[in-house]
């Protein structure tokens, strides 16, 4: 089996918590359906933020989903001025017998914006 990533970011209109678990959670699903994928198929997922979101781990609401047995990771993203404000960002790896260019990345919301070329 190869071993693909899945790239997908989403904007937050606020950094609360229960909004950012509801977009990390739509972002998830939309990756996993994109791709005609299950949970078994995912090797591991790191979520970065920017930093102005502080209010919980995207990590917890994969969880939530039932991801519990997935390894997750967090990480802030670099701080760069001017960049686009409340963003969830992941990185799945998965396996997948599939070439890369037909994997399908997601950009939801604001976040379409920083990859043009790729959001749906």
């Amino acid at each position: 089996m190869t071993v693909r990533a899945i790239r997908g970011a989403t904007q937050l209109e606020s950094g609360d918590r229960e909004h950012l678990f509801e977009r990390t959670a739509e972002l998830v699903r939309e990756v996993i359906t994109a791709n005609g994928l299950a949970t078994e198929d995912l090797v591991s997922i790191i979520f970065t933020c920017t930093p102005d979101l502080t209010a919980d781990f995207p990590a917890a609401a994969a969880r939530e989903m039932g991801m519990g047995d997935v390894p997750l990771m967090c990480a802030v993203e670099i701080d760069v001025p001017g960049a686009l404000p409340r963003v969830v960002r992941l990185m799945a790896h998965v396996n997948l017998e599939r070439p890369r260019a037909e994997i399908q990345h997601v950009y939801l919301h604001g976040a379409t914006v920083l990859r043009k070329d790729l959001a749906q």
